[in-house]
């Protein structure tokens, strides 16, 4: 059974978290007595950081006096101590001078999201660009590149544009293909992703369709068209904020992160996990399951469009993150991607 932390404790695992946040230094009783306002003698300090070691809470680092926060200690901070600050206007309309534009296609927003996220924060911003099956119909194209292949371009109700080579069994002439796309852009606008196929399937397995050979074509293109074999894609931006971190100062540790960037499958995963979750979700350490990035912290917040969740988007820095103030940035930006997507799709 968990041990209740006395209040006492509980103000002295906070400080020790926010100095330790403040400076990356190990923290001894003398800095929370000076630095923190602890109205206790150095040595019943002393006593409740001894006391909070041995429940998980601190480590200490090699020699060191001091302590600093383990994965325990940093997970309780946000479960139960944290106060997130409020955003100040300052912030609020920095964020929002990065999207008055007029235009601006959902990539190049998404991009600016990520890049705003990392400017602001100066961590390193996330955001995972929306899957196929998630958007919107909006409009598709093929054009004719040989006797069996076809371009198709789709695009979705939000801007996204998605290029797509088919391969056909019978040669199909420009007239056709123009009668199959006004079809399709006569019966499925408006329908999501996941109902135009489901919508497909149906007509597909009704016999009647069969006797209709353009309709036939036409389920036939866009079902090959409209299949999404990506496994997630995100954009990130900042990642050289790492090096001014104390933490990954060892070559071999920058190393292992930057190729866990590269290749970007970790984050999709991780990005992946706030599809489903409200509000701000907080992974920390070994929680990414990914022991490559045990010594980071990642902060997520689903953003949405009117049919639903899209993506999610976030920041990802050290465990030693001034959580406070890095959650109220992301839970601001991924409200207002969502109501810019919104507005958008009006």
């Amino acid at each position: 059974m968990a041990v209740k932390l006395t209040d006492r404790s509980q103000k002295i695992l906070e400080a020790i978290i926010e100095e330790y946040i403040a400076t990356a230094q190990p923290v001894g009783s003398k800095a929370l007595t000076q630095n923190q306002g602890i109205k206790l003698s150095p040595a019943s300090v002393r006593n409740v950081m001894a006391e909070l070691e041995d429940l998980g809470y601190l480590v200490s680092p090699h020699t060191s006096a001091g302590r600093i926060p383990t994965e325990k200690g940093y997970r309780f901070y946000v479960d139960t101590i944290l106060r997130v600050s409020e955003m100040d206007s300052r912030q609020q309309d920095r964020i929002e001078l990065q999207y008055r534009q007029q235009g601006l296609q959902m990539t190049d927003m998404l991009r600016e999201a990520s890049r705003t996220l990392s400017s602001i924060s100066h961590y390193t911003g996330l955001v995972m660009i929306p899957r196929l099956k998630t958007t919107i119909f909006r409009h598709i194209e093929f054009v004719k590149l040989s006797p069996r292949l076809i371009l198709a371009v789709f695009v979705t109700q939000s801007g996204l544009v998605q290029n797509k080579l088919v391969e056909v069994d019978e040669d199909l002439s420009p007239r056709e293909l123009e009668k199959i796309t006004n079809y399709l852009n006569q019966t499925m606008t408006g329908l999501s992703i996941q109902d135009v196929r489901t919508r497909i399937i149906t007509e597909m397995a009704q016999e009647k369709a069969l006797y209709d050979q353009l309709m036939r074509r036409a389920f036939t293109l866009s079902s090959a068209a409209l299949v999404d074999e990506s496994n997630g894609d995100v954009i990130i931006e900042g990642t050289s904020r790492f090096l001014e971190q104390p933490e990954f100062s060892d070559l071999d540790c920058m190393k292992r992160i930057v190729q866990t960037f590269e290749q970007k499958s970790a984050l999709v995963e991780l990005l992946d996990r706030g599809l489903e979750t409200k509000g701000v979700q907080v992974i920390i350490g070994s929680e990414t399951e990914h022991t490559e990035l045990s010594d980071c912290s990642l902060i997520t917040a689903a953003y949405s469009g009117k049919r639903g969740t899209l993506g999610t988007l976030g920041v990802i820095g050290p465990n030693r993150m001034p959580y406070a103030t890095i959650i109220p940035i992301v839970d601001y930006t991924a409200s207002l991607i969502s109501r810019l997507l919104d507005t958008d799709n009006d």
